[in-house]
């Protein structure tokens, strides 16, 4: 795949094939880290996903949404170079250090594993950058503690601490919020923003979430065997390959509007945008709904969008 590698795909470490073709690159270069030039991957005489055509740039979020089987894991795949496309070209640069999230991790949960051990499963890390990543994700708290016994948002932390260790420059994350509620939704995607703008990274999301999601990102990809569009959040929430793909979820969509001025942390600590940090939300405070579902805004309506 590329130079320094760790990902999983399915739970399972990867032991992939070279790039078809890497370009080399001089540091701090905001050249894309992978482009797609029109591929597409055949099988069986049927076409998996074709006609897909993107770059994903330093410091981009770019997120891949459409219905299963709508071609979004083999549009990654072959992104990273794991699948060989059927016809048109991928470039990654030669330069690419690759953080995985996978959609599925199948733990042994009687073998016992902290933290701490889970990110140097594939290899040792240097012990800062083990603090630095568990700081990142928001548990170093937790680095003693057993994976089995980590919650839905915190599970999440410590694969995305994992991915972030060796400092990729494209992090990829497959559905990174299952099992997690509505509010550890919202802060995983504001985590993923903080990873982005700490560690100067692209990302490449994979996602079926329509809400949160559109908000979270810069670059919309509608996938549906082929590209059916793509563009900024609101101008893909307003093309009519869009709202036929999602009907009636698609009419009432808007994007959350993250406005709150503090962030809750994973030990149930509040940040404020002072930077101090308190058991609880300040009374000034802008707040979203916290027992409610995400503000929407009608994608017509461009005042309110705005």
């Amino acid at each position: 795949m590329c130079n320094d590698i760790t990902c999983e795909i399915q739970g399972d470490i990867l032991s992939t094939q070279p790039p078809s073709i890497q370009i080399k690159h001089p540091m701090n270069d905001m050249s894309p880290l992978v482009n797609l030039q029109n591929v597409g991957l055949e099988s069986a005489d049927h076409w998996l996903v074709r006609g897909v055509t993107f770059s994903v740039l330093p410091g981009q979020i770019v997120t891949l949404i459409g219905p299963n089987g709508s071609g979004k894991s083999t549009t990654a795949k072959i992104a990273l170079g794991i699948t060989q496309p059927s016809q048109g070209i991928a470039h990654r640069r030669d330069d690419l250090r690759v953080g995985y999230v996978p959609q599925k991790l199948n733990i042994d949960w009687t073998f016992p594993l902290t933290v701490e051990r889970f990110i140097h499963l594939t290899g040792r890390i240097d012990a800062d950058a083990v603090h630095d990543a568990l700081s990142l994700t928001g548990i170093p708290h937790l680095s003693g503690h057993e994976m089995s016994t980590l919650s839905g948002g915190e599970f999440q932390r410590a694969l995305m601490a994992r991915a972030i260790a060796r400092k990729p420059n494209l992090l990829v994350l497959d559905e990174p919020v299952q099992g997690v509620d509505f509010n550890g939704e919202i802060e995983l995607y504001n985590l993923i923003g903080s990873i982005r703008d700490e560690l100067k990274c692209g990302v490449l999301l994979i996602s079926h979430d329509l809400h949160l999601v559109m908000a979270a990102t810069d670059l919309v990809i509608c996938l549906n065997g082929h590209m059916c569009c793509q563009g900024s959040p609101t101008a893909v929430a307003e093309t009519p390959e869009y709202k036929q793909l999602f009907g009636g979820r698609a009419a009432g969509l808007a994007f959350y509007l993250h406005q709150h001025d503090h962030i809750h942390l994973a030990d149930g600590s509040v940040m404020h945008s002072d930077g101090s940090v308190t058991n609880d939300c300040h009374p000034e405070d802008g707040h979203h709904d916290h027992a409610g579902p995400p503000k929407t805004i009608q994608p017509q309506d461009k005042t309110d969008a705005g």
